[in-house]
């Protein structure tokens, strides 16, 4: 599907591309010939006013009133004064009768009057007949009103067809390797644009699989539950605590299928900025004092130690900004399911007689450009080994089995607690990061900016 999608993209880069190039060739051709006619067209044109001022005028028999040109006086050395001997003179009388030519065979062309055109002469030999293009000039000479003769001045055509015919080569050889370019180069674009793409397609259907997986444990469960209870049902052989015990862990599993797909429908709405929450003012230091304080329970039923240390401001602040040192723009109920979740992962991969500590400064600015709070949650656990560091905060990642092997049968969670945390830190435009040692514990640092940019 992606390679076919690729080959669309190449190809409609190359298509565009080469259709551009041809009407940049057509406007560059047009230009050029135009360009060529018109320098013809001057040059004949000069050339009939240089010819028009050498004419020698008289009268006829001597009456003033009637002129005439002196053929042989005016052309007898005009085919070798000719700018160029590619350029042929022909004189034609009032009539149109042809006096005078510098063409070798004439043309048999009648004299139209214009300012430049084209003409094609065929000339019949022994060896085949031969065609000639030229462009010619026709000028009406005048003195008073009345008409002398006609001059026309003729070119050959091939200084605007040569010309014409290299430049189409060049640019028809300039388009084709330019279309091999971009053909070569579009691939390659259109792979790199297909890359995030073809990512996010696999992201898509690792999570739909993980996700079809975890869904379908719990369901299975309680399905197998449910035809449990209804064949006893039949036998009529089961005590009422024995349905109990079933329906409540039919409850607990649905629970179970509750928060995932509360989970799930969670980072579905992150991803997708839908119902996005209006962040108003949170004391953040008030906030894990709570949560804190609901996670005391855990920590004296594992006997471990669960702290909290608040980095106080300097007594020489403001008092209105120390009363306001910890607090931040954000959602109370994000950032408490945010600690939560890393203070209750804390906990449960800590053994006995474990230390969890929770601690939050005020960093300054000039180190993350704008000021941050930091909330640092440290325990003396198992640790995380290093190869699943990259991957921790993947959706529906467990490490295996190094950081479960102790919780395997009781555990219920579903893989997507870091990924919310980390959801939740960037919808608040912080950072989340995590270093940790094996066998020896792990440090969670999250830092989020007082104030947002939007």
């Amino acid at each position: 599907m992606f390679q076919a999608t690729r080959r669309r993209l190449a190809l409609w880069y190359t298509a565009v591309t080469a259709i551009l190039l041809l009407l940049f060739a057509t406007g560059v051709y047009l230009y050029v010939r135009n360009t060529l006619i018109e320098r013809v067209d001057d040059t004949l044109n000069h050339v009939v006013e240089v010819v028009e001022r050498s004419l020698v005028i008289e009268p006829v028999n001597f009456q003033p009133d009637k002129l005439r040109v002196n053929v042989e006086a005016s052309f007898r050395n005009n085919s070798h004064t000719a700018e160029d001997d590619r350029i042929d003179l022909e004189w034609f009388s009032p009539t149109g009768e042809l006096w005078w030519s510098t063409f070798s065979e004439p043309i048999n062309i009648p004299i139209h009057g214009n300012t430049g055109e084209t003409v094609r002469v065929v000339r019949l030999g022994g060896w085949g007949d031969s065609e000639l293009l030229l462009r010619q000039v026709t000028h009406r000479v005048e003195m008073g009103r009345q008409v002398l003769g006609y001059l026309r001045v003729s070119h050959p055509w091939f200084e605007v067809t040569k010309p014409s015919r290299q430049l189409i080569f060049d640019l028809a050889l300039g388009i084709w390797l330019m279309v091999l370019s971009v053909a070569a180069s579009g691939w390659f674009l259109s792979g790199k644009a297909m890359e995030p793409v073809g990512e996010s397609y696999e992201r898509l259907k690792q999570f739909t699989a993980d996700a079809s997986h975890e869904l379908r444990s719990p369901i299975a469960l309680i399905q197998t539950n449910v035809q449990v209870a209804l064949a006893d049902l039949d036998l009529e052989t089961s005590s009422v605590a024995h349905y109990q015990q079933q329906l409540k862990l039919v409850e607990r599993l649905t629970k179970r299928l509750g928060k995932l797909v509360n989970d799930l429908l969670f980072l579905a709405r992150q991803d997708s900025e839908i119902g996005q929450e209006v962040f108003s003012t949170c004391p953040l230091d008030a906030l894990l004092m709570e949560v804190v304080e609901e996670q005391q329970l855990v920590a004296k039923e594992k006997e471990i130690t669960l702290t909290l240390n608040l980095v106080d401001p300097s007594l020489e602040l403001d008092p209105e900004l120390q009363d306001n040192w910890f607090t931040l723009m954000g959602n109370w109920d994000q950032l408490v399911r945010l600690c939560t979740n890393l203070i209750g992962n804390a906990l449960h991969y800590t053994p006995t007689q474990g230390k969890v500590q929770v601690e939050l400064a005020r960093v300054s600015g000039v180190r993350y450009g704008v000021a941050c709070l930091e909330v640092k949650i440290s325990d003396t656990g198992v640790g995380i080994p290093p190869e699943s560091l990259p991957r921790l905060f993947d959706r529906f990642y467990r490490v295996d089995p190094a950081r479960t092997h102790q919780s395997r049968e009781t555990t219920t969670s579903s893989g997507l607690g870091l990924a919310i945390a980390q959801a939740i830190v960037e919808h608040h435009q912080g950072q989340i990061q995590v270093e940790s040692i094996f066998s020896k514990g792990t440090t969670f640092t999250v830092i989020l900016p007082i104030t947002l940019e939007y």
